[in-house]
């Protein structure tokens, strides 16, 4: 029998109206601004009105570094989303908008797959309620004041050569990393260098997901470092006057979008910053507000946990005050005989010493999620492919690491085949075995803290930075920026800043190439190895089969 792609199985998904969807968590219709008959925006005075409510039980879900073997990480999180509603508890998904980059390029969807998929999946990996184009057209507003105060008498005395807002679209493209504006005369401006980043790398993106409400991100907003004068002096958005227009356009994007699972259970949906580019989390306002809504809230943090989890803990835990009861490492069979060196076109046969070969990447990630004092549990994201041999391989290494390895099989059966993870999940949770703490103090300085990370989490040796990069951290540190955490950008593939590197390196270096300041979003950036913050098409992107049939539907999305 031929296995039903996720876009079949999501179109033939009985999804219920989202009023009555919202009503299963106590939101009333009023409060619900619906986009069409199956998603919404849940409204700002509701969400206040939750304020004393106490909070239900945070689970994290993360993964090993992503391999082309795939691991499915959204797919367990939504899975265990529904499995923990069949076991009887009230539990809310909460996982990031798609970026419509890779959806045309070549990392596909955001909304799961199989059994255990949000829907409705072609808008959420489309336009969906608009979000990014909201946060797209308030950055390159931004932008475009920036120049214009320049091009009418420049009061503020900007320095041309130290404008360091660049633009943003929503879409991979090589061609607009380095590029010259301004060009054609007196009439069009003064021409500068500057360059386009991928709106999911975009701080009005990061911001969005890290403000509480409205008046917090027209304060993060007008926080924005965007220029230095000549004796370099920086140059706020407030200054350029931009922040009350920009929190006008993004009014909208800044209320969470709720949506449902295929089995009818509520999903919250918002904001969506890459993890290898910035920090990789869904919104704060959207995950506090599940958590006054429900008993128990599942997200993810992006790709592996050497950069997903540690910013959702580093970054957005530490931010928004928010303490995680458990979480679950996805890791797959398949993955671990890639990190043991086998060929993805011999991944089919067993091979159990690859396996056991392979399993020290997962290793390293269950020891560093747990050194943030959260209890762990890893979730076999179950291939049909996968022998009883390979996952008792799995289960007996994870077991040597102190923690317990769960086989899934929603992707096939839905809330039915992560009963078990589920329960388990139940029980780290209310055990109270939970004693969360960042892994470095605010007041450590900025250069010390991109250590520690680089040490702890990625286990190297020591970070390489020219004297420009360590003297413009302590600069930043004079300024008032040194209590700021560390977004560090990397390749996703490796705990080395070599995406050819896999499994569990050591001996290894942290270059890093430049750091920039997100006064805003309240971190600073460092940009490592080859990492590019606006990525390229590959050379046969997903956009060269994605069409419309005949019958009106999508294909090729995926």
């Amino acid at each position: 029998m031929a296995v039903k792609t996720d876009i079949e199985i999501a179109r033939e998904a009985k999804k219920k109206p989202i009023m009555e969807i919202g009503a299963k968590l106590g939101i009333p219709a009023e409060h619900l601004l619906p986009y069409g008959h199956d998603k919404a925006k849940v409204g700002q005075e509701f969400i206040k009105s939750l304020a004393g409510k106490p909070d239900g039980k945070l689970i994290l879900v993360t993964a090993i570094n992503p391999t082309p073997a795939g691991e499915g990480k959204t797919t367990t999180t939504v899975g265990l989303g529904d499995g923990l509603n069949r076991i009887g508890k009230k539990a809310i998904v909460c996982i990031r908008e798609a970026s419509l980059g890779p959806n045309f390029g070549m990392k596909g969807g955001a909304a799961g797959g199989g059994y255990a998929q949000v829907v409705p999946m072609e808008e959420m990996n489309l336009h969906f309620t608009g979000d990014f184009h909201a946060i797209t057209s308030a950055h390159n507003l931004l932008s475009a004041m920036i120049d214009n105060h320049i091009y009418w008498g420049n009061d503020l005395g900007i320095d041309e050569r130290r404008v360091v807002w660049r633009r943003v679209m929503d879409m991979n493209d090589r061609a607009l990393r380095d590029i010259v504006v301004s060009l054609g005369g007196v009439s069009n401006g003064f021409p500068r260098q500057t360059g386009f980043d991928i709106t999911v790398a975009s701080e009005v993106m990061a911001i969005l997901c890290l403000s509480n409400d409205l008046e917090d991100l027209q304060k993060r907003l007008g926080d924005i470092v965007v220029a230095y004068t000549r004796d370099k002096k920086a140059i706020y958005c407030r200054d350029i006057k931009a922040d009350g227009a920009m929190t006008v356009l993004l009014k909208d994007a800044m209320q969470p979008n709720i949506v449902q699972t295929l089995e009818n259970n509520p999903a919250f949906v918002h904001g969506g910053p890459f993890a290898n580019i910035a920090h990789g989390c869904n919104s704060v306002i959207a995950t506090k507000t599940a958590l006054k809504l429900g008993e128990y809230v599942v997200t993810e943090a992006g790709f592996g946990a050497d950069l997903g989890a540690e910013k959702f803990f580093d970054i957005k835990c530490r931010k928004a005050g928010l303490k995680p009861s458990a979480a679950v490492i996805v890791a797959t069979v398949r993955a671990m005989k890639m990190n043991g060196g086998v060929a993805k076109a011999d991944l089919g046969a067993e091979n159990v010493e690859a396996v056991q070969k392979g399993c020290p990447n997962l290793g390293r990630h269950i020891g560093n999620v747990k050194s943030f004092g959260v209890p762990v549990v890893v979730a076999i994201n179950h291939f049909f492919s996968d022998t009883d041999a390979e996952i008792a391989a799995v289960k007996a290494y994870v077991a040597a690491q102190g923690a317990e390895a769960i086989l899934c099989k929603h992707w096939a059966h839905g809330s039915a085949g992560i009963e078990e993870l589920a329960h388990k999940v139940v029980q780290m949770a209310e055990s109270g075995s939970a004693n969360f703490a960042p892994i470095y103090p605010d007041d450590m300085p900025l250069f010390q803290k991109l250590q520690t990370i680089a040490k702890r989490i990625y286990h190297a040796d020591d970070v390489i930075a020219d004297k420009s990069i360590r003297d413009q951290l302590k600069a930043w540190e004079a300024a008032g920026y040194g209590h700021l955490p560390i977004c560090v950008a990397k390749t996703q593939y490796s705990f080395t800043t070599d995406p050819t590197v896999r499994g569990a390196p050591t001996g290894h270096t942290v270059p890093v190439r430049e750091v920039r300041l997100s006064a805003g979003a309240g971190f600073v950036v460092a940009i490592c190895g080859e990492i590019m913050t606006m990525p390229g098409l590959p050379k046969v992107p997903s956009a060269e089969v994605i069409r419309l049939n005949d019958a009106g539907h999508v294909e090729g999305l995926f």
